[in-house]
Order: structure tokens, then C-alpha cells, then sequence
């Protein structure tokens, strides 16, 4: 007598059914289609039935594993997708309730400032490097012609760390470093930190921030100079400013001047911010010193250059109407958002 196959399968399908979960499905699956499952057993049992029987035994012993299978299949994506519904209902969102927005961070003005004047002179054909913020006396004051007698060596201007290590009180000593390393042309401007013992107010700081820059090569001439300066000012303040140049000293130019830009309140009429000059004095600049080139190994019979020098705080101050440099300094968001 052959095996009652189908109520087999009527009894795996209905339990296969009634199961809630992965382990429940699991277990039915062992029970009936595992190594010791019952069809398994049927197929092995073959053996003791006739050879006519055995073909349409096995056959239909298959086809129960198949159906079998297919129902476990079915059942276990249900139970997946049950669980996912569960996982959703549990951890639903109201999607009624209105959005929190996150703050998107946005650049530091003096960043941004550094960003927009280094692109305007890189679109000139300069270089942007940069140098170390701790220099040696050698290269931030004697590699500039700065004389040993010059008040700015002076303990009460300058963060000396020994006798010869100092923090930087301008970008200049890139300038002698880079020309050691290059030979002419060079095209550099120098962003970065500087400092200085400065009380803090809302002019001062003992940290703010320079943009030094530098050309050296054949034939360089003041009126190069003049062009690549009043090119800037226009392309950062704007085409309706007016810039002219004063007769100065730095010792590590000559000549050397001082340029002012035309007053950003009263457009150069005279006021209160300007105090009645109608001119505000902005950055200061001159033809690289003879002493200098030679220093960095340069023949100043051959070649010659211009450098500038800027306080970006007041650069950016200046186009953003900023009368405080602490603010910059401060983390006010309020401040920073205004950019």
C-alpha cells in the first residue's frame, strides 16, 4: 500500500499556514524537506516497492517536495513583509508635523575675503604660497633690510619665543624665502596669520590677517606696480573707485608709497569716516629694495621688482562696512550669518 502523499502535503500546507514566524518555518521546513524530513524519507523508502510502482511514487513524491517548497517560499517573503510593515508602523513619522531645517555653515568673512583677493591676482598671473607662522629673526626683519636699531624689533612689537624665533609680524618673509628657492621671474602673493603686540580695540589685534605680494623680474617698473594695484581695488571695490599713491617709508622697499582709495561714505567729498581727506589709506607698497634682491642672491643690476603689502581685516572691513575688528574674532553667528 502506498503512502497517503497528499495528506502529507494538506498537513504542511496548513501548518505551513498557521506558522508566525522565520524559526516556525524553519522548523517545518526540516520536518518535511530536511535530511530527515518526511519526503525525504518516502525517497529513500522507494527501495520496497514494486518497479512498476516506483516511477509514478517517486514522481509524485517530487512534486509534493516542489509544492512544498513553493509554499515555504511564498510564506517566508509574507513574513518579511510583515515585519518590514511592523518596523514602519513602530518607527512612523508624522509627516504632518513641520520640517527641522538645518543650518548650512558658511565661510568666515576674512576667508571669504582672502578667497575673492587671491583670485583676482591669480587671474593677474600671480602664485598664491604660503610660509611658516613661526620665523626666524633672520628672514622676518635682517633678510628684509630691516635695520638692528628698528623699533619694530622691539620686545614691546614682536612675539619673540628666543632671541632668534619669533612669531611672524607680516607675510614678507616669503618673499625672501621664495626668491632663494626660485629663480626670476617670480610672481607670488602670500596669504596668512600675522602678529603683533597690539592692544585689542576695535582697530587692533594681536592676530589678524596680511596678504603680501611679489614681482620680480626684468624690467619690472613703478608703473607695474601702479597697474596690478589700482586693477585690484577695482575689481574688489568696484570700477567707480579711485586710488592714488603717497610718498612712504618701509625699509625693505625704495621708493616706497602708501595707497589710498577713494572714502567709501562720501566717494571722496570729505566726511566724518574720511576725516575730511575725501582718501583712505589701504595698503602699502614700493619697488623691492636693491639690498633685499641681493640678499636672496639676486643681481639687482638685472632685475628688479615691486611688492605690496595688505591688512586684509581692514581690506574686508572696508568693502563690508565692518567698524570692529573683535567681531571677527568673536563666533557671534549673528556676525558671520551677515556674509
Amino acid at each position: 500500500m502506498l503512502p497517503d502523499i497528499k495528506g502529507l502535503v494538506e498537513r504542511a500546507k496548513d501548518e505551513i499556514a498557521s506558522c508566525g514566524n522565520k524559526n516556525q518555518l524553519e522548523a517545518i521546513r526540516i520536518k518535511y524537506i530536511g535530511k530527515k524530513g518526511e519526503l525525504t524519507a518516502l525517497l529513500r523508502s522507494m527501495g520496497g516497492l514494486s518497479p512498476e510502482d516506483r516511477p509514478k511514487f517517486g514522481q509524485a513524491v517530487n512534486e509534493a517536495k516542489e509544492e512544498i517548497e513553493g509554499r515555504l517560499a511564498v510564506k517566508s517573503d509574507a513574513i518579511v513583509m510583515s515585519a518590514r510593515e511592523k518596523q514602519f508602523i513602530d518607527q512612523a513619522v508624522d509627516i504632518t508635523l513641520p520640517g527641522r531645517i538645518h543650518k548650512i555653515g558658511n565661510l568666515h568673512p576674512i576667508t571669504k575675503g582672502f578667497e575673492e583677493i587671491c583670485d583676482i591676482f591669480v587671474r593677474m598671473g600671480f602664485s598664491v604660497v604660503e610660509g611658516p607662522e613661526v620665523e626666524t629673526d633672520f628672514y622676518n626683519f635682517t633678510a628684509l633690510n630691516t635695520p638692528p636699531f628698528h623699533p619694530a624689533r622691539d620686545v614691546q612689537d614682536t612675539f619673540y619665543i628666543t632671541d632668534n624665533i619669533l612669531l611672524r609680524t607680516h607675510t614678507s618673509p616669503q618673499q625672501a624665502r621664495q626668491m632663494e628657492k626660485q629663480e626670476p621671474p617670480v610672481k607670488v602673493v602670500v596669504p596668512g596669520r600675522v602678529y603683533r603686540r597690539d592692544q585689542v580695540d576695535a582697530t587692533h589685534s594681536p592676530e589678524f590677517h596680511q596678504l603680501e605680494g611679489l614681482y620680480v623680474d626684468k624690467g619690472v617698473t613703478f608703473a607695474h606696480l601702479k597697474g596690478a594695484l589700482e586693477m585690484f581695488i577695482k575689481a574688489f571695490y568696484g570700477e567707480d573707485k579711485r586710488v592714488r599713491f603717497r610718498p612712504h617709508y618701509f625699509p625693505f622697499t625704495e621708493p616706497s608709497a602708501e595707497m589710498d582709495v577713494s572714502c567709501f561714505a562720501c566717494g571722496g567729498k570729505g566726511c566724518r569716516i574720511c576725516k575730511g581727506e575725501g582718501w583712505i589709506e589701504i595698503l602699502g607698497s614700493g619697488m623691492v629694495h636693491p639690498n633685499v634682491l641681493s640678499t636672496a642672491g639676486y643681481d639687482p643690476e638685472l632685475y628688479s621688482g615691486f611688492a605690496f603689502g595688505m591688512g586684509i581685516d581692514r581690506i574686508v572691513s572696508l568693502k563690508y562696512g565692518v567698524d570692529d575688528l573683535r567681531l571677527y574674532f568673536e563666533n557671534d553667528i549673528r556676525f558671520l550669518e551677515a556674509f
